[in-house]
């Protein structure tokens, strides 16, 4: 087969590093399609090759499992199991850590069959795998941003929605994730005598995730930051907005001890 494929695109105009990607991609698609998964899908009705598929799904043997749902998205494209296939295709790649294939097939669910039931459990999966990609707060949050943005959308379009807890309660774990970078990079800009770049991301987090956990911390930084660059007024300001939003707050002893500071300078 694999000549085959070399042979087509000898004959066409598709050259050099091109050439090569499309050749490593196609050669691997025909070996999935000769893999065990193939061996086992010999019937022509798509509900029994399903059936068979989603057996091994169900045993968790996920690679099996992949190998049967691709080739019956392959074989009987435009059926009408081509939605459920598709879904634990992806069910699968997301069991086996498998995150960006699975929102791909997520995603395949969502755009081409939107009548489906199975696009809320497709919605919500597509968050859950941005979720899991979400790296430690020290790296680049590109992911927790996609997870936190498709968590809320999931809330949004399915108010009542089965996973609406859960999904609630992820959201609320990316937005700390997120508040906690910024605050962490406000205090270090803060202990290097950097104030002004402090403020910026104290301000981050109270103007973006004043939910957070770390609100009270970020406005507890910011009084401090203000008080180093002689803005007493301003602290003042943010004093009394600490003492209204955070009566509770571990920190309000040290921040009603600014207060004192402050109010005998001005």
């Amino acid at each position: 087969m694999t000549e085959k494929i070399i042979k087509f695109f000898e004959g066409s105009r598709v050259k050099g590093p091109i050439f090569i990607m499309l050749l490593i991609c196609l050669s691997m698609l025909f070996s999935s399609c000769s893999s065990s998964g193939s061996k086992r899908i010999l019937s022509d009705n798509p509900e029994s090759a399903f059936l068979l598929a989603k057996s091994s799904y169900d045993k968790k043997e996920y690679l099996d499992a992949i190998d049967e749902f691709s080739l019956i998205k392959l074989k009987f494209s435009g059926s009408s199991i081509m939605d459920k296939a598709i879904f634990y295709l992806a069910m699968s790649y997301f069991k086996n850590d498998e995150f960006i294939l699975a929102v791909y097939e997520f995603e395949t669910i969502i755009r081409s069959y939107p009548t489906s039931p199975l696009v809320e459990e497709a919605t919500f999966y597509t968050a859950m795998c941005y979720y899991k990609l979400s790296p430690d707060f020290s790296l680049d949050q590109a992911y927790t941003k996609l997870a936190l943005a498709s968590f809320l959308d999931y809330m949004e379009l399915y108010p009542s929605g089965k996973n609406r807890a859960l999904a609630d309660a992820r959201s609320k774990e990316m937005k700390n994730k997120l508040a906690y970078k910024a605050f962490k990079s406000a205090d270090m800009y803060f202990d290097l005598g950097n104030y002004k770049s402090s403020l910026v991301y104290y301000d981050y987090v109270l103007n973006e995730f004043f939910e957070s956990e770390y609100a009270d911390d970020a406005l507890y930084g910011k009084i401090q930051a203000l008080i180093k660059k002689k803005q007493l007024s301003e602290a003042a300001t943010e004093i009394e907005r600490f003492e209204k939003r955070f009566p509770r707050s571990p920190l309000l002893k040290n921040v009603k001890s600014l207060k004192t500071k402050t109010s005998s300078t001005l």
